[in-house]
């Protein structure tokens, strides 16, 4: 296996990961008292928001040649550094 194709394996598996977490943010946020459901909902969407932008950048990497793809990596590991430090955030406010 190639560096590139390691890169995406554990890119795609923490953007599954994170989905999942998502997702039960999302039941969360639907159990909640009515106000708290508008903050938690906001929450959510910038969630949402910053992991299509990382899905889009792991489709950019997978469509790059083995040649260009470490050009990507930087803007790459900025999309997955915002997503993880959203996702933390909100998991720890949505509770």
């Amino acid at each position: 296996m190639s560096m590139k194709e390691a890169y995406e394996q554990k890119l795609q598996a923490q953007l599954d990961e994170w989905s999942a977490e998502i997702d039960k943010l999302k039941a969360k946020a639907k159990s909640a008292e009515a106000d708290a459901q508008l903050d938690y909902q906001k929450q959510i969407k910038e969630l949402q928001s910053k992991k299509e932008t990382a899905a889009h950048k792991l489709t950019e990497l997978k469509n790059a040649s083995s040649d260009t793809w470490e050009e990507l990596k930087a803007g790459i590991d900025d999309a997955w550094n915002s997503l993880a430090d959203a996702v933390k955030s909100a998991a720890s406010k949505i509770k």
